[in-house]
């Protein structure tokens, strides 16, 4: 029984997770068999680079 848990199913592949600002994707799975998952954030907002105000 213990030879049955040592051994690593396969892992389905799971698609890529899309929302408004999110992505998540699989990653590989590691010696102890754990998948885990990369989160990338896209900006909520865009920086405008900053300009001196005219002088009065």
């Amino acid at each position: 029984m213990s030879e049955q848990k040592s051994e690593q199913k396969p892992v389905t592949k799971v698609p890529d997770g899309h929302s408004r600002f999110l992505t998540t994707r699989q990653m590989p799975q590691n010696e102890k068999g754990f998948v885990g998952y990369e989160t990338i954030w896209e900006p909520f907002q865009k920086e405008a680079e900053y300009k001196t105000p005219k002088r009065p």
